[in-house]
């Protein structure tokens, strides 16, 4: 198998492991209903995650970021509007591996639910 690929199952098992520790902690209990709760949990916050990442690196808050930068330097070593560097060049951080682990997230919790709805 590729390392890639084995990297990204043990992931998404510790992350399963991780939810049922939470589980187990939270309720002192493992249901299938509170899996799924615990799960919702997870995989909007890396759905969410990935947008913001998309939508800072999509140069959305450049303009902000550099007006905030601009407004909040004081002394004699102030830089122009142009020398700020935006937002999207500042964060580098990859949202693919987050989508990835948050659509896989929510298919286990979506299967989850079919099996307790049926």
């Amino acid at each position: 198998m590729n390392y890639q690929l084995k990297k990204r199952l043990l992931i998404v098992v510790l992350t399963q492991l991780v939810i049922i520790a939470i589980s187990f902690i939270t309720y002192h209990k493992v249901s299938l209903l509170i899996y799924i709760n615990i799960s919702f949990y997870f995989t909007a916050v890396l759905l969410l995650t990935s947008l913001l990442v998309y939508t800072i690196h999509s140069g959305f808050f450049d303009v902000i970021s550099r007006s905030f930068s601009l407004a909040f330097e004081r002394g004699p070593n102030k830089r122009r509007f142009e020398e700020i560097p935006p937002l999207s060049e500042l964060v580098t951080f990859n949202q693919k591996p987050l989508v990835f682990y948050g659509l896989m997230n929510g298919l286990l919790m979506t299967l989850a639910l079919v099996i307790y709805y049926f």
